[in-house]
């Protein structure tokens, strides 16, 4: 059976420590403990103290003063294994931690769950192939030496970069080595953390190279791993629950969070919120409880994203300054339908595509898979459609040999609406207002990654009310805006006044208007 052995990497709270370090080792597991140099000595005496007696905790042999970017992370780190490995003969996997992360299953869960399948669970990308670093420097923190700490000695940090880089000082990768990139929250098997104390000892070389790269947290364990273990024993995964912000920051759990975070296929969550006693309470019970059973539907990153969205203001696009002039052009017309349930639109525009001679296109800003003509490329992303839309949308007007064009939108987008109902031309809105069911809104979360099969049923009744409040909450935001030309096709008013709606719109004739008003099953859903 599993025995863990935690690699806790911690600089403050002493209390929380003590309380993390007997809450993990209540049922059997053990823990080796890095606490910084940097911290207080007090702080560090008065862990040691209320851990001495327990004989499933250990402490590094040495304390490192530790700073983000640098090797000393991974110094730490390499000391706490080192004590672990002594210290805990009969620890078969050994798992990366920091403060500020808690157990979200029980010790039963986790040894199951580490107890199926020989591997190893570590994030191990190709370095220079993968998209995991997103923006800034790629190879220069690795082929550059990095001696300073760029938060605290930034002058310096920087001044040595642009002297190497001025007089080419740069230096070549171990032959051998291909460099991987993933995240520091790792767990590792007893063999595999064997193997790497042992290729520390053995290659010195390599030690040398990573001392003075950039972040090697981020990269030392990643690569070795993937150089000492076969493909197929690395679970290319993290089994720590954590999520970034737009800005790049890591999101803090608060007491609200604890049944989004025992839904998720993780064993661990970071970060905790020092603040969230009630949380930090339950979570440390949890652990230790026996029998306690999950319902995994790891709904918890499309659902953060959608919960925070809601409470942000503004427009996703500001005018740019080469779009100023950039028209569709005055004499153009641009028909928009809204419409939350895309099926319905569609259904409609598609009548409309039979009875007239407008261009038709559907939810082209919302579907990665709407039909398009090649326009060079402008077409083959989102981001691309959504960054060039007025550029497409001139395009699309060439390519049709047409005046008139009609879109699909989803009322999510009002910046796209703002912007084209800006623009010189002529533009309509169409939005077709419809009745949304329980069981339509627990499609839709669905459908956009809200929620999955196995969400429970407790998570669906709680995210409903927030899903049918921002759908009334983005009509309302349309009709704020008192646009110009913007009509409105209702699920529950009648034909006439729907048909006059799409006539005003599509400037057609009364009987034109009221067959489409009349399409067949034009709302069911």
């Amino acid at each position: 059976m599993a025995k863990i052995a935690f690699i806790l990497l911690c600089h403050k709270d002493p209390d929380a420590v003590i309380k993390q370090a007997q809450s993990l080792t209540a049922v059997g597991d053990c823990m080796s403990i890095h606490f910084d140099a940097r911290a207080p000595q007090a702080d560090f005496d008065r862990i040691h103290k209320a851990l001495a007696d327990n004989p499933n905790v250990t402490f590094a042999p040495r304390r490192v003063k530790c700073g983000w970017g640098e090797w000393s992370l991974v110094q730490a780190t390499l000391h706490a294994l080192g004590a672990a490995i002594d210290a805990f003969p009969r620890a078969t996997h050994f798992y990366m931690l920091s403060g500020d992360c808690m157990a979200i299953k029980s010790a039963q869960y986790a040894h199951d769950f580490l107890d199926r399948r020989e591997i190893d669970y570590i994030e191990s990308f190709d370095y220079f192939k993968s998209d995991w670093i997103k923006t800034g420097w790629r190879e220069e923190r690795l082929i550059y030496r990095h001696w300073f700490n760029e938060r605290t000695q930034k002058k310096r940090f920087y001044a040595l970069f642009e002297l190497q880089k001025k007089l080419r000082l740069t230096r070549e990768i171990p032959k051998d080595i291909e460099v991987m990139i993933g995240s520091q929250w790792w767990c590792l098997r007893r063999r595999t953390v064997e193997w790497i104390l042992d290729f520390c000892r053995q290659r010195p070389d390599v030690i040398r190279f990573f001392r003075s790269t950039w972040i090697p947290d981020e990269t030392f364990f990643q690569t070795l791993v993937r150089h000492l273990v076969p493909e197929q024993e690395i679970d290319n995964r993290t089994l720590t629950f954590l999520m970034f912000t737009d800005y790049g920051m890591p999101v803090t759990f608060y007491n609200d969070h604890y049944d989004l975070l025992l839904s998720q296929d993780f064993l661990f969550a970071r970060k905790i919120s020092a603040e969230a006693r009630d949380l930090r309470r339950r979570l440390g019970v949890l652990y230790s409880t026996e029998g306690a059973q999950f319902q995994i539907s790891n709904e918890g990153r499309s659902l953060f994203t959608f919960l925070t969205g809601k409470g942000r203001t503004g427009r996703r696009f500001a005018p740019r300054f080469w779009e100023t002039e950039s028209t569709l052009g005055r004499e153009r017309e641009l028909l928009i339908v809204i419409c939350k349930k895309w099926h319905v639109a569609k259904r409609l525009v598609n009548r409309m595509r039979q009875m007239t001679n407008v261009p038709c296109i559907e939810y082209l800003f919302n579907e990665d898979s709407c039909a398009l003509p090649d326009l060079g490329g402008i077409q083959a992303t989102m981001d691309k459609r959504h960054r060039h839309r007025r550029a497409l949308l001139r395009m699309l007007y060439d390519y049709y040999d047409s005046d008139r064009l009609l879109i699909c939108l989803d009322p999510s987008n009002l910046d796209l609406i703002e912007d084209f109902c800006r623009d010189r031309s002529l533009t309509r809105l169409l939005e077709i207002d419809c009745q949304f069911s329980d069981l339509y809104l627990i499609g839709h979360a669905m459908r956009v990654g809200l929620a999955g099969e196995r969400t429970p049923r407790e998570t669906l009744s709680r995210l409903l009310p927030t899903i049918r409040t921002d759908t009334v909450l983005e009509s309302d935001n349309i009709r704020d805006k008192s646009f110009a030309n913007h009509h409105r096709l209702r699920e529950i008013a009648d034909p006439d006044q729907n048909a006059r709606a799409i006539a005003a719109f599509l400037q057609i004739s009364e009987d034109k208007a009221m067959a489409l008003a009349t399409t067949n099953h034009l709302f069911a859903d």
